[in-house]
């Protein structure tokens, strides 16, 4: 397809990465992943878009993964001078940064029983990107000898995932809010020096 004209001239032709950028505002501001309405925004057509992103739980799934990764190593980084194990801080740092944003915090209550399928299981990849991420920072932690290493890494850091989990879709699974910082004192109480 070749790219648009605007009143400008001549503009680039649309990439993956264009589409990436409409997901992740779209995601930021609290909307759902319009496929059609990204396509037509993009100039190009819906099987472009889709050999691009794939669906929208697809898209949806990569984008929240840009934007978790980003925020974890961010809370790692700023955690990096406190002493004892780092995974608790970082794990509450990414869950009050996803319910400190207003947009994000209603879509996520919006979309509660949605997001929680699509994040939790093995569907979509997220949940393994989530776990592995998480290994990793474990895996620091017990090295430097700021947690113990009484559990594999792999099973610890799924617990951590499952628990972070089960705060952030709360309302799905009792109907009560979501507890980010009751996750965070749960997982200081399972990680300790």
């Amino acid at each position: 397809m070749k790219g648009r004209e605007d009143a400008e001239g001549p503009r680039a032709r649309p990439t993956k990465a264009d589409a990436y950028r409409l997901g992740r505002r779209a995601y930021l501001n609290g909307e759902g992943l319009d496929l059609g309405r990204m396509a037509a925004e993009l100039g190009v057509n819906r099987v472009t878009l889709y050999r691009w992103v794939g669906t929208k739980e697809q898209m949806l799934v990569d984008v929240t993964w840009q934007l978790t990764e980003l925020t974890m190593r961010q809370e790692w980084e700023a955690a990096r001078d406190v002493p004892g194990p780092r995974v608790p801080l970082v794990l509450g740092g990414f869950l009050r940064a996803m319910f400190s944003w207003p947009e994000v915090r209603r879509f996520n209550e919006e979309n509660n029983a949605f997001l929680m399928r699509v994040m939790t299981t093995a569907d979509y990849g997220f949940h393994a990107r989530f776990v592995d991420a998480v290994r990793a920072y474990v895996e620091v932690d017990v090295a430097e000898g700021r947690t113990t290493d009484s559990v594999p890494a792999h099973d610890l850091a799924y617990a951590c995932v499952r628990l972070v989990e089960s705060y952030v879709y709360l309302p799905t699974i009792t109907g009560a809010p979501p507890a980010p910082e009751a996750a965070q004192r749960v997982l200081e109480a399972l990680l300790r020096p």
